[in-house]
Formats: C-alpha cells, structure tokens, sequence
C-alpha cells in the first residue's frame, strides 16, 4: 500500500459514517415532523375541550379511530377531499353525543367519554365494513394528489408534510379567530367558571356542545390525515391517542403555556413534534413496540411533575441543606 493510502481510506470511510448519520438525522426528524403535525390537530382539540373549555374527554382514541375509518370508506370510493368533510362531520357527532351526555342526561364527563369511546368501537367496525382493516394502497389520496402536484419543484416529495401543514395552519388561524369571537370568549369563560357564565345569561351546556363538536372535528381530521398518510386502517389506530395528546400538551405547556392563543397554540404542535421525535429515536434504536406505551407513560408524568418540581426544589434544596448540617 502507497504511504497515505491507509490514512486516505481511514478518513474516507470516517467521512461515510458522517454522512450516513446526518441522513438518519434527517430522516428521523422528517419523520417526526409528519407525525408530529398530523397528530398535533388531535392535541389542539385537546387543547380547545381540555385547557379551554375544561372538559376531559376520553373519547378521543375512538373519534380518531372514527375519522380514520370515515375518511378511508369515503376516499376509497374515490373522493379523497370529501372524505375530509365527511371524517370532520362523524367527530362533530361524536362530540355532540358526548356533550349530550355530559348536559343533558347527568353523565360525568369522564364516564360520558368513556361510554362514547366504548359504542364507538362499534361504529367504527361497521363502518369499516365488518372489517378492522381498511387497504387504501390504490386509492387516490390527498397526499398522493399532493405527491403529484409538487413534481418537478423543491418541495418533490415532502407532500405529506406540506399537506399536515397546510392543515395545521388552517386549524391554528381558525382556532386564533373562533376563540376571539363571542361565542369563543363564552366557551373560555365556560371552562373558567360555569356557575358566573350562568349568571351571565350565557348557556354553558350550548358553549359545552359547540366546544366538544368542534374539537372532535380537529381530532376526526386527524384519524383521517394519519389514515390516509400510511395508505391503510386498522380498528387499534386510535388506541392511547388520548395519552399521546396529553402528553403533548403537557409539552407544549410547558414550553409555550404563557402568552396568547396563537403562541399557545404553536406550543401545542412543538409539543406534539417533540413528542414524535422521542418515540422515533425509541423506535430508531429497536425498542420494542410494546414498550411504547411505557414511553408516553413515562413522558407523561414527566411533563406533569417536571413543573412541580420546579416550584418545589427551592424547599427540596432547604430541606436537603438542613439535613446535611443536623448531622
């Protein structure tokens, strides 16, 4: 071998491995982001019942089972943007039924969404046909449509990703706009204390059905974006959506919980991209899939206590000191 030859190879193949991690990098993160912004439409419907209208709806994993299902039966009969509008209606039902329950008949909220994401199992097998699983692999879709549209332009395939976007955008300066509104401040003032909207001569149960209606939409739209990404449906696509959301939304509160709703509403989907990108680098480095769970759990009480914590170490810190100097 010449002199240097070896110190050429070395470099070269170090130079390889470089390039091969940016590319990992990159693909993680590409990843993460689609994922991200699709299901940070679930936490921003989390975000409008749960932290504005102050309502916890456990109904979430099947609404978004609901719009996926939806979305698919109608896109396979070959109207892909139809089928949006159709999943955005079945969650405005779902969120009307779970309302109903709520103000109506006297049921909690939590078992109210309990009982709807119980029936809705159901629901979403018949509408699936009988079947759990809905194959969507040559059926036109929003993002193949997209796929096809930015041919031939920098954006070349990043349609997914401009399609999420695009949504994500829309939901946000509808959210900025509708909270702004009468009826949005009186869906605020509803979550914040019910008993002085009464007062008010506002109608807290017809805030609570316009509220949860309009947040299963966003969660419907979700089911249905995400099932028509991945070209396929299955009956479990929804299964802990609840718990991702929340823990995006304990993300993005903590990130971006002080300012308006525009800033707290870009926190939410941070918080959902952070999320994402968590679980990709789980899944990059073969944990297993069963252990994920685990992962949102854990994620989860992180969020939640990490702000206690905060407050608390002071007196931790005052506590640890007197300790150390009694002994």
């Amino acid at each position: 071998m010449l002199p240097g030859t070896e110190w050429r190879v070395t470099n070269k193949c170090k130079l390889e491995e470089i390039i091969v991690t940016i590319a990992t990098i990159l693909s993680l993160g590409e990843t993460a982001l689609k994922l991200g912004l699709i299901c940070s439409l679930t936490v921003l419907a989390l975000f409008l019942s749960y932290s504005m209208l102050n309502v916890c709806d456990l109904s979430t994993d099947g609404c978004f089972t609901l719009g996926a299902a939806v979305g698919a039966a109608v896109a396979v009969s070959g109207h892909p943007f139809l089928s949006i509008l159709a999943a955005m209606a079945a969650g405005v039902c779902s969120g009307f039924v779970t309302a109903i329950l709520q103000t109506k008949l006297g049921v909690d909220s939590l078992l109210a969404g309990i009982i709807v994401n119980t029936g809705l199992y159901s629901v979403n097998i018949a509408v699936m046909g009988g079947s759990s699983l809905i194959n969507m692999n040559r059926t036109d879709t929003v993002f193949s449509m997209m796929k096809e549209t930015l041919k031939g332009t920098p954006l070349k395939g990043r349609g997914d990703i401009v399609v999420a976007l695009i949504a994500v955008v829309v939901v946000i300066a509808f959210l900025v706009f509708f909270l702004r509104t009468r009826l949005g401040l009186a869906i605020r003032a509803t979550g914040n204390n019910s008993d002085m909207v009464k007062s008010s001569s506002i109608n807290p149960v017809f805030t609570t059905v316009i509220g949860l209606c309009v947040a299963n939409a966003f969660t419907a739209l979700s089911g249905c974006l995400l099932s028509q990404s991945q070209k396929s449906v299955d009956i479990n696509i929804g299964q802990g959506m609840v718990t991702i959301a929340l823990a995006s939304l304990l993300i993005g509160g903590t990130l971006l919980g002080h300012g308006g709703i525009f800033v707290r509403a870009v926190g939410m989907v941070l918080g959902s991209f952070i999320f994402r990108l968590v679980y990709t680098i789980a899944l990059r480095f073969n944990m297993p899939a069963f252990m994920l769970k685990l992962v949102s759990s854990v994620i989860v009480v992180l969020a939640i206590s990490g702000p206690y914590l905060k407050k608390q170490w002071p007196q931790i810190r005052r506590r640890m000191t007197h300790t150390k100097g009694g002994r």
